[in-house]
């Protein structure tokens, strides 16, 4: 996808000038990845650009930028990123683990900058988060490894609550982590826990189906780029099924959804869009340090609840951080 497309998708979100993209070897072209689609991206993208333009870059001025979103499937990626390289850009930026993945594994000499929610060490990214050491710095996020307080905000939420649903994408790479944390600490507080696998939509369809006939009390969802693809089908069944859920990110509850806590995204992309500022200007990211995100958000939907008829207790709207009228 082409910057003016992009732009004309989230209109008027945020004001950037329009003038025509500057030609030549001499403008530097970033590479933006995802494995979200264009609209799940918006989010990320607004403050992204906000911060690179605070640092004295504008795309369309002084810098290209070129989009590809693989929808939600992964197996998109190592394509998308040759393209990507194919246009000899100077940057790639990869949100989340599988584009961090796929861009690292593609090159080792481009600079890349990620957001990842697992080790960024662990996972071969690079050799330490202080010093790189190599191609690859950015962000380090606090996403995969929620899950617990999630289910303690739940159980919080529908304090008697008999089952509740995690539901989980079997082709995300961390869920192997995800399910064995949420069944530690389901099993420590108690709670019965019935795992749901879902990675196409007819899979969400039939999970719903299974959820309904099993009557679980609550459902939480596990991270993955996949279901914020499909928010909208997320949200709009578990208000048919009548089922309180919990998402991961701030955007499934302005959209409807009930209730979500994660970091703040806006945070993390305008520290990603700062880092790659601080790369075009010629710092190697093998001397950029690792950031960590550090703010947390709980945002509840009282109109979603109303439609629930599911009171709110007073200790978690004392807690959030928005509460939606």
């Amino acid at each position: 996808m082409r910057r003016r497309e992009f732009v004309g998708l989230i209109g008027g979100a945020a004001v950037w000038p329009l003038a025509a993209r500057a030609q030549g070897s001499a403008t530097p072209v970033i590479g933006y990845l995802s494995t979200r689609s264009p609209d799940a991206e918006r989010p990320l993208v607004i403050p992204f650009l906000q911060s690179m333009e605070e640092s004295g870059f504008v795309d369309g001025r002084n810098i290209a930028i070129e989009y590809r979103f693989a929808d939600g499937r992964e197996a998109r990626l190592p394509n998308l990123v040759a393209e990507l390289l194919n246009r000899h850009v100077s940057l790639l930026v990869a949100f989340g683990r599988p584009t961090a993945l796929a861009a690292k594994a593609a090159t080792s000499t481009v600079p890349i900058v990620f957001a990842t929610g697992l080790d960024p060490v662990l996972d071969g990214l690079l050799t330490s988060l202080n010093r790189p050491g190599g191609n690859a710095t950015g962000i380090s996020l606090f996403t995969t490894e929620l899950g617990p307080k999630r289910l303690t905000l739940l159980k919080e939420l529908v304090p008697k609550a008999g089952t509740i649903a995690f539901v989980v994408d079997p082709n995300n790479g961390t869920t192997a982590f995800q399910v064995k944390e949420m069944q530690r600490s389901a099993q420590d507080s108690g709670q019965s826990l019935l795992i749901v696998q879902a990675s196409t939509e007819d899979q969400v369809d039939l999970a719903f189906r299974t959820m309904g006939d099993r009557n679980v009390s609550a459902i939480l969802f596990g991270a993955s780029q996949f279901f914020q693809v499909v928010a909208d089908r997320l949200i709009a069944l578990a208000a048919h099924y009548r089922i309180p859920a919990l998402y991961e990110w701030r955007d499934f509850v302005s959209a409807g959804g009930l209730i979500s806590y994660s970091t703040d995204r806006r945070e993390f992309a305008r520290m990603a869009g700062a880092c790659a500022a601080r790369i075009l200007k010629g710092k190697s990211p093998a001397d950029i340090p690792v950031m960590q995100s550090t703010r947390f958000e709980l945002v509840i939907n009282l109109s979603t609840a109303k439609a629930l008829g599911l009171e709110i207790p007073n200790k978690l709207l004392a807690l959030a951080d928005e509460v939606i009228e």
